[in-house]
């Protein structure tokens, strides 16, 4: 996905990707970890051929995107997220957009979606309502579900983050086929993602991240405001559809329900068949269309 564009947005110089008539209805369109931009390669020109303005943008420890100034906290929690892309979104001059995600993108837009509606035409959430509940982080959840997080405990210790730095690849490649079991991708496929991971900050980001959703460890102050608002669990009032896919190997499948009170607008969720956790990449077809059911009235 190239050419890769710049642009100061917060604290962060964030590199993105852009493509589609600039007066066309915007689209941010956010990866999860392990991921990059490249989740989004094949979804990107279905959209700008159906004109819409496509923006990707690497989260903050990802590709080339960088922190201004080497005081700021490294910082991975959900609220940083969220500010980064409010603080993109103001940047660019967009004063609303479609906002499409999974994991920590689809984390980053429902924080939007939830504390700015005014900014957010419609969500596309992966996982369904991604806003993390801190306070609640040291419940156990059963013992199959637990198993499937034991990349998060082991980031807890310093020996997960010495693990991580030693060999960031090996790691995620192991998480890209543990939580996509179904998903053949190929040596090139990864290996245009996994640059991505070179980041300085990638390893401090993620660390933090996986222990501050635990309560473990202090999340960057000029975040506190926006992480007390979320600690209320606040509810999505925009139009949004929310997927689950019936393969993935973080988290199992929810039926609507399961998150129905945490959504006062339209809401519509799907279970894709076939689909493991990076459902952008594996299906770029379907996500592509639900990003164009929700920017079609943006259009009129």
């Amino acid at each position: 996905m190239e050419p890769i564009k710049h642009l100061q947005a917060g604290v962060l110089d964030v590199a993105y990707f852009e493509s589609g008539p600039a007066d066309g209805p915007p689209v941010f369109l956010m990866h999860g970890f392990p991921y990059d931009i490249h989740a989004y390669a094949e979804v990107a020109p279905i959209l700008a051929a159906a004109g819409c303005r496509v923006i990707v943008p690497s989260l903050r420890g990802f590709g080339a995107t960088r922190f201004l100034s080497d005081a700021t906290p490294r910082s991975g929690e959900q609220a940083a997220l969220g500010a980064d892309l409010l603080a993109l979104m103001d940047a660019l001059g967009i004063p609303r957009a479609v906002l499409a995600g999974y994991d920590w993108g689809g984390r980053a837009a429902c924080v939007v979606a939830a504390l700015w509606p005014e900014r957010c035409a419609g969500l596309v959430s992966f996982n369904s309502y991604n806003i993390q509940h801190i306070a609640g982080g040291m419940e156990p959840d059963t013992p199959q579900n637990e198993h499937r997080l034991w990349y998060q405990y082991y980031f807890h210790s310093e020996r997960g983050r010495a693990g991580l730095a030693k060999d960031r690849r090996a790691f995620t490649r192991l998480l890209w086929r543990l939580w996509s079991p179904t998903w053949t991708f190929d040596d090139a496929s990864f290996d245009r993602s996994a640059a991505a991971f070179d980041n300085p900050d990638f390893v401090d980001v993620v660390i933090q991240s996986y222990r501050h959703r635990f309560g473990l460890v202090a999340g960057d102050p000029a975040y506190a405001g926006i992480e007390r608002r979320l600690a209320a669990q606040p509810a999505i009032s925009v139009p949004t559809l929310t997927f689950d896919g019936a393969d993935d190997g973080v988290r199992p499948p929810a039926s609507a329900a399961a998150h129905a009170h945490r959504f006062t607008g339209p809401r519509s969720h799907r279970v894709v068949p076939g689909v493991g956790h990076n459902m952008p990449q594996e299906v770029p077809r379907v996500f592509a269309d639900a990003v164009l059911e929700l920017a079609s009235p943006l259009r009129s």
